[in-house]
């Protein structure tokens, strides 16, 4: 009877071992951008993702580039990042697969209300020679983000490139909340994308220090983007995690859910799943 019931237990006790790694092996490491995770959006998609999958949505929150490395090391199952270029040179040399967009806002130029360099109202080109004539302080990610790519070629077509080094050019290597609130402390101009500018907001009720100076061109338009990490290449991902995380994104209903995402009445993030 002893001998029986010492068997029953351990039994039981594999049961629940085998049990918890099924579970275990449905977890997912997603790499994102900073901006994904400082606006909010993954802490309100989490909970949806988890009831619709029955997995729990795990993140690490980087700038794209450290994104797509943690990719290239067999770091993480998925990506969801926006450097389109990257992306898809990420792709075309067989790191990445399935990709496909999920969901855009833009960048903007913002700035103290003074706007020492007089740049409202421009074209992105013309408002950072106006900064760097000026000589007015500008805070810059300077760390390989998609948000520092998009800047990078910004100033490579207004200014044969960035001006680091230079006193006023602050490279705070730091994600993009982060750098909003470097710019805030020196009344700095920066780049930002629109979902954390619209957090940084709200955290001032509306009233924030820094305001919108620059938007509307096209060149300024920002799109993220989710893909597979390659099985072929990294056999230790959760292939099956990652296809079911870029249905479930890409899905109608999620889709819906991205585009309800609001703070002070404003949208986020737009949906464009195709």
């Amino acid at each position: 009877m002893r001998l029986r019931l010492v068997l029953l237990v351990c039994l039981t006790a594999l049961f629940i071992a085998g049990s918890s790694g099924t579970a275990l092996s449905q977890d997912f490491l997603l790499a994102t951008t900073t901006s994904t995770d400082n606006t909010g959006l993954l802490d309100y998609l989490a909970p949806k993702f988890e009831k619709d999958t029955g997995m729990e949505l795990k993140w690490t929150a980087v700038g794209t580039g450290k994104a797509l490395e943690l990719g290239r090391n067999c770091d993480a199952d998925a990506l969801l990042v926006h450097a389109p270029k990257a992306e898809k040179r990420y792709v075309e040399n067989g790191y990445g697969v399935d990709r496909t967009q999920v969901m855009y806002n833009d960048f903007i130029i913002i700035g103290p209300e003074s706007d020492p360099a007089n740049v409202k109202g421009l074209k992105v080109q013309q408002a950072l020679r106006r900064i760097e004539a000026k000589g007015a302080d500008f805070a810059s990610r300077g760390d390989d983000s998609g948000t520092h790519k998009n800047e990078l070629q910004l100033w490579q077509a207004a200014s044969d490139g960035a001006p680091a080094g230079e006193s006023w050019y602050i490279e705070t290597g730091q994600g993009m909340m982060s750098t909003i609130r470097v710019a805030t402390e020196k009344g700095a101009y920066t780049m930002a994308d629109r979902g954390t500018y619209i957090k940084y907001a709200d955290n001032f009720d509306g009233e924030p220090p820094l305001k919108v100076l620059v938007e509307g061109d096209k060149i300024l338009f920002n799109q993220y983007s989710a893909m597979a990490v390659n099985p072929e290449r990294c056999d230790n991902v959760n292939y099956e995690a990652a296809q079911e995380f870029i249905d479930w994104i890409t899905s109608e209903y999620t889709q819906n859910a991205i585009d309800d995402y609001e703070l002070l009445g404003k949208t986020l993030f737009t949906p464009n799943a195709q």
